[in-house]
């Protein structure tokens, strides 16, 4: 496992990354999962972040809804239809 040097600047913790584990741009998010604190990249253009979504669209023809939902077949339930005569 690599390290990385903590250092302070003003009163903010920084820490120094090792080439390998640079980000690009001037923000990550950053999270806690117990113990660990994790860094992950900030999208550059936020319209990115739902680009898997525009490749999905253009698969779905206009019939997508119309097919994808199903009625049920009405049931036949004489025994319930004699009770709420």
């Amino acid at each position: 496992m690599d390290t990385a040097k903590l250092f302070w600047t003003g009163r903010s913790q920084a820490v120094r990354l090792p080439k390998e584990f640079r980000f690009e741009g001037k923000e990550v998010h950053i999270r806690r999962q117990g113990d660990a604190v994790i860094l992950e990249p900030v999208a550059k253009d936020h319209s990115k972040d739902w680009a898997w979504l525009d490749e999905l669209v253009d698969r779905v023809d206009g019939t997508f809804l119309e097919e994808g939902i199903e009625e049920p077949l009405p049931q036949e339930r004489p025994e319930l239809d004699d009770l709420f005569k």
